[in-house]
């Protein structure tokens, strides 16, 4: 039957219920026009609106709480669900809409669309219950303790949202002790976007990663997937032999007959002639092992014959892309009108623009600082705010944006100079807080510690320390106590652990800079009390032991970088 005749509306009647429509419930929510509805098409108040189209947005909520509701009290259930015994009662439409797996499994002719209670292999109850908490309240909640069980049931279950966010959880939740275990936890579950992630961190953290436990872990065909990678970055290739000498030593027996295979992604060629010949062909499995010896041979060629390298390249000859870093200047630490500073900077000569690095630990100036031409920087001693010498030692990673602790010098100094001399840093003199230091300290990057070496004829601060063909070359530095510089110039043999006295400069220097160029070494800068600060430069021919000057700054400057 009609409400009301053609063309007039049930609204236009008053004070009347229409016949179809049950009166209102007071437990139902009246409709309103707040934030959480929605109104479509003419405004219900202006003149011919004739319809509306109300949206309840939370209404969907209300309904799957409502459903859960049910489920708890056993309303309307058709289904229970068997897992390892526990029971778990549901509605079939409401898993089907969720899951993917339940879809097919009721939707199709097999047995489990029509019994009552279905058992579910492969998942924990307790994983179990949380998918259902998910299904019926779109909450789950996520915590260390579940989440690889939540991911497995999700996966099995094919509840995307829920494996996406468990994937999201660990890789959050990743450092350099898990990365390994997420990484092949990911591949086993077809989780490519995480264990993509997984093994670039892995790479880009290889040095903190071959130092943990799930490293020793690997099989020798998922290492191989990971040394073998030109993304690897190290500073040397010789911490990629570390790294697997460390792994083949911890299970010998059963992979002593896979160790060849491995080494064969060793860039061996790549280590120094010295690593080489002391370290490498030290390792009885190396020496046992005919195919080992065979990659052994051929790094000694690459070393023996430079000028037949290009014949003699290979897989292990090519350098890998951590090997080639983009030039840029950091200014790290210093003073600002005498407060000490923490901050730390980095120009871009190619978009021309500082930006900011991670602070130091802590506010420190005069301090020695080093690059060690493999993207690192290794900052040591300095001068705190009360005046006291640091004998801190820190490394920076700037695949991390972290200052990283290292073992501190044997002594404080500060106003030292710091230089790096075939992958070793050494400090150089400097001022212990009391007196001034001949001593020198050398630091070994492998063992992470210091060993003194024959101390310098002459103790001094401020010097300038560079490193060339094999010596160490300290210039100037001061040894009055008003600073003023000297022209004193002494150089280290590492291999006799000797220092010689070279011809003086030809001008007196404290806290001047040197550096290498073509062959020859250059001091600029520096002060002293006949000259104050210079703007003088001079030069140094290794070869005939002698001094010129040669075009000046056009600016004195005291301590330059």
């Amino acid at each position: 039957m009609l409400l009301a005749p053609i063309g007039q509306s049930i609204l236009g009647a008053e004070n009347s219920i229409p016949t179809n429509r049950l009166p209102y419930n007071s437990r139902q929510r009246k409709p309103s026009l707040d934030s959480d509805s929605t109104l479509s098409g003419d405004n219900i108040d202006g003149p011919g609106a004739d319809e509306y189209k109300f949206v309840e947005t939370s209404h969907s909520q209300e309904v799957l709480l409502g459903l859960n509701e049910l489920r708890k009290d056993g309303h309307f259930c058709d289904v229970t669900l068997l897992v390892e015994g526990d029971k778990f009662p549901a509605h079939r439409n409401v898993l089907a809409s969720f899951s993917p797996y339940f879809k097919a499994m009721f939707t199709s002719k097999l047995a489990e669309s029509r019994q009552s209670m279905v058992a579910v292999n492969g998942v924990e109850p307790a994983m179990m219950g949380l998918l259902l908490e998910y299904a019926y309240t779109s909450t789950v909640t996520i915590t260390r303790s579940n989440v690889q069980s939540l991911l497995s049931a999700a996966n099995l279950l094919q509840v995307l949202p829920v494996r996406d966010a468990a994937c999201l959880y660990l890789e959050r939740h990743m450092d350099s002790t898990n990365c390994v275990g997420i990484h092949c936890f990911a591949e086993t579950h077809a989780c490519t976007d995480l264990q993509l992630k997984a093994r670039l961190f892995t790479l880009r953290n290889f040095w903190d990663v071959a130092h943990g436990e799930e490293f020793l872990g690997l099989s020798a065909s998922k290492l191989v997937e990971f040394v073998s990678s030109d993304d690897l970055e190290v500073e040397r290739e010789e911490t990629v032999f570390q790294s697997v000498i460390r792994w083949y030593n911890n299970n010998p027996e059963s992979r002593r007959p896979e160790f060849h295979k491995v080494l064969e992604y060793v860039r061996l060629p790549l280590l120094s002639p010295y690593f080489l010949h002391d370290c490498v062909e030290g390792q009885l499995v190396v020496r046992q092992s005919q195919e080992a010896r065979v990659l052994i041979e051929e790094a000694k060629r690459f070393h023996l014959l430079p000028d037949r390298r290009m014949e003699l390249q290979s897989p292990r000859t090519k350098p890998r892309k951590s090997a080639g870093t983009v030039q840029v200047i950091v200014a790290v630490g210093g003073e600002d009108d005498k407060v000490v500073l923490r901050s730390v900077e980095c120009y871009d000569p190619v978009s021309r623009q500082w930006r900011t690095l991670a602070c130091l630990p802590f506010a420190v100036s005069k301090h020695g600082l080093v690059a060690s031409g493999k993207n690192t920087l290794y900052l040591a001693g300095g001068e705190f705010p009360d005046g006291s010498a640091s004998r801190s030692m820190w490394r920076y990673d700037p695949i991390l944006d972290v200052w990283q602790e290292m073992a501190p010098m044997l002594i404080p100094r500060s106003e030292l100079g710091l230089a790096m001399l075939d992958g070793s840093v050494y400090a150089v003199g400097g001022w212990e807080g009391s007196y001034r230091l001949d001593c020198v300290e050398r630091y070994d990057l492998d063992s992470n510690s210091w060993h003194f070496i024959t101390p310098m004829k002459m103790a001094v601060t401020s010097p300038a320390v560079v490193a060339h063909d094999g010596m160490l070359y300290v210039t100037g530095g001061a040894v009055l106590e008003d600073g003023d510089g000297i022209e004193l110039v002494q150089r280290y043999d590492p291999r006799s652990n000797t220092w010689t006295e070279l011809a003086p400069m030809l001008i007196p220097r404290s806290g001047s800079a040197a550096c290498v160029l073509d062959g020859h070494i250059y001091v600029v800068g520096g002060w002293h009390a006949s000259t104050e600060n210079t703007n003088k430069v001079e030069r140094y021919d290794v070869q005939t032991n002698t001094w010129e000057f040669k075009a000046p700054m056009r600016e004195r400057r005291y301590r330059p970088g």
